[in-house]
């Protein structure tokens, strides 16, 4: 059975639902879908067939365990089927929710070694009241010149679950080679 690793680096849990959505759309295809934390001792991608990593923004950044698991595995991670995507507010724009057009996912490729065949960026959710109150005010400031929710009431999430579950359908058709024989 065909083994896929969905590694998640988090702020507030998104990114590792959105793993463990895709690994639940991934099992009934006849995959081996295991969702770990980036950050999880004893993590090895040598241990599986294809892998998939799912990052968030905070602060307009990818947490630095991001990169420095890519570069720690880069062999491991070369030689097999592989998957990226970022989790980020600026994704709820239109013109900002594609691989090519998310200046956050571009950044992250562009400073990894490591090149995925598959690349997704979904948005995140916005909850003022998750936020010290220098963040929330910070955010606010972000949201305002971007023209976002600026109440500090305001829960909202921007996920596309539907574009979640389209990247899970491409995340199994790469994996699949792994499963072939040779």
């Amino acid at each position: 059975m065909t083994r896929v690793l969905l590694l998640y680096s988090t702020n507030f849990g998104l990114s590792q639902r959105i793993c463990e959505r895709i690994a639940e759309l991934l099992r009934p295809r006849g995959l081996d879908a295991r969702v770990c934390a980036l950050t999880d001792p004893g993590v090895d991608p040598a241990d599986c067939d294809a892998i998939v990593i799912g990052a968030s923004i905070k602060h307009g950044k990818h947490q630095p365990s991001v990169l420095e698991f890519i570069q720690r595995h880069r062999a491991a991670l070369d030689a097999r089927p592989g998957a990226l995507f970022s989790v980020n507010l600026v994704a709820r724009k239109p013109h900002r929710n594609t691989p090519e057009t998310n200046p956050y996912l571009r950044r992250l490729v562009g400073q990894s070694p490591w090149k995925p065949r598959l690349l997704g960026v979904f948005a995140g959710e916005l909850d003022y009241s998750r936020y010290g109150p220098v963040d929330r005010h910070m955010m606010r400031l972000v949201m305002w010149i971007n023209r976002g929710p600026t109440d500090l009431d305001t829960k909202v999430a921007f996920t596309n679950w539907q574009e979640v579950e389209r990247f899970a359908e491409r995340v199994a058709e790469l994996a699949r080679p792994a499963a072939a024989p040779a």
